[in-house]
Formats: structure tokens, sequence, C-alpha cells
């Protein structure tokens, strides 16, 4: 990772800080915002960012997510990564919310330090490939930008939990980590 990849993943993320700082539609609760200092994370990590092989859906299974605080949500899950990370060969599905076949790829995930050094229920990237995925292709996924849902901050959020199929065996040292209460 070169010495500009980190100061760009640092800049975006003093970037979310101000946005969670000052934003009207800020995830942090107001009372808390006078002491806000900013989130926690991981220092960006190379070996963080994986090449991953893609598998297409071609029809793509409904799957039910639970949420934190209401219904179930559906989505479709239209692809799997194949990667290695940390020495360990995995899997992650992703998702799009049925009708949406614009938004990007959502994807969900636990790992082992969900619950430790990490948000309890989770993390979420987010990946917006610039064309359509076929069979073998190599994307990058890059957990340096893993990040916590909206409902880490306030229980005014619902947000869908990582289905056990995205499950990590491993701990992954990388993204946001725990909020900062």
């Amino acid at each position: 990772m070169t010495d500009d990849y980190a100061s760009r993943v640092r800049e975006s993320r003093a970037e979310k800080d101000e946005f969670f700082d000052e934003h009207p539609q800020s995830p942090i609760p107001p009372e808390r915002r006078d002491d806000f200092d900013g989130l926690a994370y991981f220092d960006p990590d190379p070996d963080s960012r994986v090449s991953a092989t893609v598998t297409v859906h071609e029809d793509p299974e409904p799957i039910e997510l639970e949420t934190t605080a209401g219904p179930n949500v559906r989505y479709l899950r239209v692809v799997t990564f194949a990667f290695e990370l940390n020495g360990a060969d995995l899997t992650l599905a992703a998702y799009r919310q049925e009708g949406d076949e614009d938004a990007a790829l959502f994807i969900p995930f636990r790992d082992k330090t969900t619950g430790q050094e990490t948000y309890h229920n989770g993390r979420y990237i987010e990946l917006e490939p610039e064309e359509d995925l076929a069979d073998g292709d190599e994307v990058t996924i890059d957990f340096n930008l893993a990040y916590n849902p909206f409902c880490a901050y306030t229980e005014t959020f619902s947000c869908p939990l990582p289905p056990e199929e995205n499950w990590l065996e491993i701990a992954v040292y990388a993204g946001e980590r725990t909020p900062p209460w």
C-alpha cells in the first residue's frame, strides 16, 4: 500500500468524522456530539485489500436478512466473492435489495473482532463495480473501508444483520472499530 493510498483513506475518514460531528443527519445523538472526537479506526493495512474472484448468481436467490429493530429485509444474493485473507480461503456473499439493480453491492459481515474490537452486530462494505460482473472477474475488496452501520450509534436506525454465510472465522483488523463510547 502506498503512502498515497493510506493518506486517501485517512482523508476520507476525516471527512466522515466531520459529517458525524456536524451534519444534522448524523447518527451521533446530539447529546454526544460535544464529546465526539471522531470514530475509532484500525490503521490502514495493505494486507486487508484483497483480490476476490467473482461468481455471479444468474438467478439470484432471495434471502431474508434480520434487522436490529424491526421486520426482516428481503435481499437478493447476486454474487459470491472468493478470496484469501490472513492465510485463510474465504467467501463473502454480496446482496442487493429486490428491484434496485443499480445499487452498490452490499456486503455485511462479521469476523472474530465482532463484539470485541468492532461493533457487536457486524460491519458493512459496499462495492460499486464500474461494469457488470461476470464469473471469474477479479475485484478488490478493501476491508480498510469496512464501516459500522448507523444503528451502532443510535437505536433510531434499523440495520440488516450479516447472515451466517458471511461470518468469517478470522479476525479482520481493518476499517472502523467499536464506536468510541
